[in-house]
């Protein structure tokens, strides 16, 4: 199959972007984005982070590469070419009651805003998750209400899972990112949501959009463009509804991928 999208959206962590060992992005990766650009095919990145908290390499990518779009906090809000284009803030009632809820019961938690992230309630989960990808925060104890939020991170294992849950309202979903990290969003929030909310207003057709990820919030994604490729080190359930899996991210997975699928033609060595 040679699918020939009209946009491209990538997840960030081990998709474009190596966050562990030396942290880079390939240059195999800079090459593809640059063809694609080339082809005036629009590339986007699809994440959960919020945009001030992408890493700095991010940032020059998107400079270096001419990458237009970025879809941020699990597709809660959308920035193209700059400019706002679709947003799904929390309701700030339900914002009050789940923070007031999370910090009664020592939980810390931090609210996803686009200007960034602010620290509720903090502890060693919050450290330890957030230190493990080089994510950094303010602290803000009266953050809540200030900004519109998209997103709540909450902090705490797996096994306090159960007990965590009725703290919950069913109008919220959780994405467990980190063995201690955990995020709350809108039920029907996720990077599907901001994506098809972006095509819409592009007015490009699902069939003509493709997606790369790797993780536990890529799946909606990867289902609901045109053409969904895991890359070859991500999560086997994911492996499993993609249409493509592409060599891993240290083996030029992207540059690779989108040469055998004939989106972009090799470069000679």
């Amino acid at each position: 199959m040679n699918p020939q999208p009209k946009i491209i959206f990538f997840d960030i962590d081990e998709t474009l972007y190596i966050n562990r060992g030396k942290k880079y992005i390939p240059e195999s990766t800079k090459t593809a984005l640059k063809l694609l650009k080339q082809k005036g095919i629009i590339t986007a990145i699809a994440t959960g982070r919020t945009i001030p908290s992408m890493p700095s390499k991010i940032v020059e990518l998107i400079a270096e590469c001419g990458i237009e779009m970025i879809v941020s906090l699990n597709g809660q809000y959308v920035e193209y070419q700059g400019k706002p284009l679709a947003k799904f803030p929390f309701d700030k009632t339900q914002l009050a009651e789940l923070s007031g809820s999370l910090k009664a019961h020592n939980i810390a938690h931090i609210l996803a805003t686009r200007e960034g992230l602010f620290a509720i309630a903090e502890d060693h989960y919050l450290c330890d998750a957030l230190g493990a990808l080089g994510i950094s925060y303010e602290r803000d104890p009266n953050a809540c209400g200030k900004y519109d939020t998209y997103q709540v991170l909450a902090f705490y294992p797996a096994e306090q899972d159960g007990a965590v849950a009725p703290l919950l309202s069913a109008n919220v979903q959780t994405i467990r990112w980190h063995p201690s990290g955990m995020d709350i969003l809108d039920k029907a929030g996720s990077k599907a949501r901001g994506i098809a909310a972006a095509l819409d207003k592009l007015g490009i057709s699902i069939a003509d959009s493709m997606a790369f990820g790797d993780g536990s919030n890529d799946f909606e994604m990867l289902e609901a463009v045109g053409f969904g490729v895991a890359m070859g080190n991500a999560i086997p359930a994911l492996k499993a509804v993609a249409d493509y899996v592409c060599p891993s991210i240290d083996e030029d997975g992207i540059y690779r991928g989108l040469v055998d699928l004939g989106v972009i033609e090799a470069v000679a060595a």
